[in-house]
């Protein structure tokens, strides 16, 4: 689905983790029998990822006293597979899903269990998990997924170094972003780093500046498919203020042939050819990989997207990956004992610091002393404390809205960046895709 730099997460090393896209599939685990219950979960694959989580099915499996099994696939073989699965005798117990528009495919099926009764039932495994990042899996007023990876938000990055040097600091204020714009180019250099040849780094601007206008409730109309959704005034006015921030110059001249992958737009940011990166905290480990040194010497700074100071959203809202989740099959054998592997696993001490061994922030409460060990503490605090006090996690768009209209949206996207389609034009587009 998503590239795989966006697909990234820190690991104990800032060793980078492929959520997205894999080069291998298979199984592993005692595999569940045919003769009494037992658990099959599926996933991406995922190495790092999928260790945490085969220890955790064995352990529970053990636990127990039934089968287990786990099944990992590569990441569009998967998207097959699992729905050509749900409703046939092959499907698993448990499944690994994106949350919002990919899960609420499978809801409208009837092909997925509604978890909300025994997380009532299980009061302090409901209130183990951070609200913002839960309520992704909430459909129709009903949950029903549970999440199972770390948070992923989108940050402003920014090089401390060049900020310094110029004598500035970072915006808190959209104004104060665009004077920076000023500020920067004069100084030739680049304000704000956008691989504009990859749509989704566009749309992170569109994603901010929509919540900071409007709220949370603009794209909450579009994901609930109401009529008129996309024009609402937020998205026209959000998509004219992208449009600004290219005349102005603040993406330099050639972001559109400019990308994230092997590194290309960290670098930009690293070498101090740019001053600030609007990207996923995945860009952390982007910067480790391709830029060690930068990072070592505690050049990269971080901060919230700035407040809008006329905007009707909360500036404390974010936007991006909120977790990938775990759900269950409504037509499995083993319902009782699959929604009973997640209540005792997913937000169980040894589950939560085996997450954090490999370097994902878990979206429980209550870990701030367990992420002020980690070696790259700052980091870590500073993303957990972003999602802990957001009112909302607006899950990033492409992820939310059915696979068609998030392509349309795309490639629409790219041409309002160039100039080539108007506000109006997009809205009109995007309307006929609902």
């Amino acid at each position: 689905m998503r590239r795989i730099t966006r697909s990234h997460m820190l690991g104990s090393a800032f060793v980078a983790l492929a959520l997205g896209l894999t080069t291998a599939c298979g199984t592993s685990g005692p595999g569940a029998g045919d003769d009494g219950p037992g658990v099959e979960v599926w996933v991406v694959e995922d190495a790092t990822v999928n260790e945490v989580v085969q220890t955790a099915v064995d352990t529970y499996s053990e636990n127990a006293g039934i089968e287990g099994e786990v099944v990992t696939y590569v990441n569009d073989a998967y998207k097959q597979r699992i729905q050509v699965a749900l409703g046939s005798p092959e499907a698993p117990d448990v499944f690994f899903n994106w949350g919002g528009g990919n899960l609420a495919e499978y809801v409208k099926a009837d092909q997925v269990v509604d978890l909300t009764e025994a997380l009532e039932a299980n009061p302090e495994f409901k209130e183990a998990f951070l609200p913002s990042v839960l309520d992704v899996a909430k459909i129709d007023g009903s949950y029903y997924g549970v999440p199972m990876q770390g948070v992923l938000p989108v940050v402003l990055f920014y090089n401390k170094k060049v900020f310094k040097e110029v004598g500035v600091e970072p915006p808190t204020t959209y104004s104060e972003l665009l004077d920076l714009v000023d500020t920067f180019k004069k100084e030739g250099i680049t304000p704000i780093v956008l691989p504009g040849a990859q749509a989704w780094t566009e749309l992170m601007w569109l994603e901010y500046l929509t919540d900071r206008i409007g709220g949370a409730e603009v794209f909450q109309a579009i994901a609930e498919g109401k009529e008129g959704a996309w024009k609402d005034p937020a998205i026209i006015k959000a998509l004219e203020m992208c449009q600004d921030l290219v005349e102005r110059g603040a993406f330099g001249d050639n972001f559109s042939s400019l990308t994230s992958d092997n590194g290309s737009a960290s670098t930009v940011l690293a070498s101090g050819k740019g001053a600030m990166y609007l990207m996923g905290t995945w860009e952390i480990s982007n910067q480790q990989e391709h830029n060690p040194d930068f990072l070592a010497d505690g050049n990269l700074g971080f901060i919230a997207f700035p407040a809008l100071e006329d905007g009707k959203g909360d500036p404390a809202a974010i936007v991006g990956n909120p977790s990938n989740y775990f759900s269950v099959n409504s037509d499995s054998d083993n319902v009782d004992e699959a929604i009973d592997f997640l209540v005792e696993t997913m937000a169980s001490d040894a589950y939560v610091e085996d997450l954090i061994e490999i370097g994902h922030v878990p979206a429980v409460a209550g870990i701030e002393d367990k992420l002020a060990e980690t070696e790259h503490a700052e980091f870590t605090t500073f993303t957990y404390q972003l999602v802990s006090d957001a009112p909302t996690f607006t899950q990033s768009w492409d992820q939310a809205i059915p696979p068609s209209a998030a392509e349309t949206m795309l490639t629409n996207l790219q041409l309002v960046f160039l100039g080539d389609m108007t506000p109006e034009e997009f809205a009109e587009a995007m309307e006929a895709t609902q």
